[in-house]
């Protein structure tokens, strides 16, 4: 049973590594997304290329905010054990996560596409890039599937609804891993955050506009902070050992790096959507439609998962 146990972790660990790899590609759209409105050759835009663009950001939260939800699911739920629920969660949020991944990215090649080769050109370029996108992730994997892994989905469902004790090692390991798959968004954000302050469009922005980034500003700077805090830590106090109190203690800095995240990609969301839109009215409510995304999918969901499985124990 030990052994099972182990390649059970080891499973959770290839499904948490996936994610990560899947985050490191959406931190180079969601960068052009939040940098490219405040370019100047953005005005120069046709509307509906800034309409796409508008989509194309909404579409990427969507993705971030999916990707970086099993991290805190992991954290709140299942306090760093493994569970076929937990590898469940990620299996799915990783497919769910890649449809509107692939529309952004029609969407933003639809924009670039216009600018380099004309209308007919961005077309071409942002149906192409969506219709080769969901053939490699949807289309080719479910025909694969047909003749192919029947054995392992088969094993995977009889496993049921199992927990199991995991090592501490492998729950620090997996927890350090989750913290990597929050910091890739994060730090395209900072990033963003602090280029567009230089920029001749960022002089332009409402009062009110201003004050919401340097809030956003310093929530992604604390969220980074907190994120890069269990590393330090391990090394400092434990000199790279594994202890309970190093798992509790980077769980509760990962789970709490998560909040002025959220608050953070929400401010700036409101920031670029009242550029785009030129009303204020719109990136409020762009904004606020943001950070309940994230707050439900990053707390909400976790704490009344955790709930229902305490009433149901």
């Amino acid at each position: 049973m030990a052994d099972s146990d182990e390649e059970f972790s080891k499973k959770v660990k290839t499904a948490l590594g996936e994610t990560r790899v899947l985050i490191l590609g959406a931190q180079v759209l969601l960068g052009f997304q939040f940098r490219g409105v405040f370019s100047q050759a953005y005005p120069e835009l046709p509307r509906a290329a800034r309409l796409a663009d508008a989509v194309a950001l909404g579409l990427m939260v969507c993705v971030v905010g999916l990707l970086i939800t099993p991290g805190p699911y992991h954290r709140i739920v299942e306090g760093g054990e493994d569970s076929t629920p937990l590898h469940r969660l990620v299996t799915a949020i990783a497919d769910a996560a890649l449809l509107p991944f692939a529309l952004a990215l029609g969407l933003n090649l639809f924009v670039v596409g216009g600018r380099l080769f004309g209308r007919g050109g961005a077309i071409a370029a942002g149906a192409g890039a969506t219709l080769v996108a969901l053939g490699l992730w949807y289309l080719l994997p479910h025909l694969a599937r047909q003749r192919s892994g029947a054995a392992q989905r088969a094993a995977a469902q009889g496993r049921g609804e199992t927990r199991v004790k995991t090592p501490l090692h492998a729950k620090i390991e997996q927890m350090l891993t989750e913290s990597r798959v929050v910091l890739p968004g994060a730090q395209a954000l900072l990033g963003f955050q602090l280029s567009i302050v230089l920029t001749e469009s960022f002089a332009n922005l409402p009062a009110t506009a201003k004050v919401v980034h340097a809030a956003s500003l310093c929530c992604l700077a604390l969220s980074v902070m907190l994120l890069m805090a269990p590393a330090a830590y391990h090394r400092i106090v434990f000199a790279g050992e594994d202890t309970p109190e190093m798992h509790r203690a980077g769980s509760i800095m990962l789970t709490a790096a998560t909040i002025p995240l959220a608050f953070g990609l929400a401010g700036s969301v409101y920031v670029v959507i009242g550029k785009v839109a030129g009303s204020p009215g719109a990136g409020l409510a762009a904004g606020v439609a943001a950070l309940i995304l994230l707050i439900g999918l990053w707390h909400a969901y976790p704490l009344v998962a955790r709930q229902r499985r305490r009433t149901e124990g």
